[in-house]
């Protein structure tokens, strides 16, 4: 039986979507939607694992403790190395951003 990513996007809320699609042998694919969504300010990701990351759809910037930013739009990938502190400082307000993430 095959599924669609964009089948069945939730509409806009106070919180992200995290759907987790795969978990199997320490991988861990999961589908993220925002509306406009970012990482609460004083916080950051600092995950044990790499992270290998696509926009599907929308626009989003991702920014690092070192005060780098990468900018993405739909079809931009990026990997994030594990314990690289990160956070999500903006995305697309009036459209959702649909994100891929594998955990590996």
């Amino acid at each position: 039986m095959s599924e669609n990513i964009f089948d069945n996007i939730p509409k806009p809320a106070d919180k992200e979507f995290f759907e987790e699609l795969l978990l199997k042998n320490g991988l861990k694919i999961e589908r993220i939607v925002s509306f406009g969504h970012t990482t609460p300010e004083l916080e950051w990701y600092d995950q044990k694992k790499d992270e290998w990351v696509i926009l599907l759809k929308g626009e989003a910037v991702i920014s690092f403790l070192n005060g780098d930013d990468v900018r993405l739009k739909a079809g931009d990938y990026i990997n994030i190395a594990a314990h690289k502190k990160h956070k999500v400082s903006w995305t697309k307000p009036d459209e959702e951003s649909i994100w891929l993430a594998v955990h590996y």
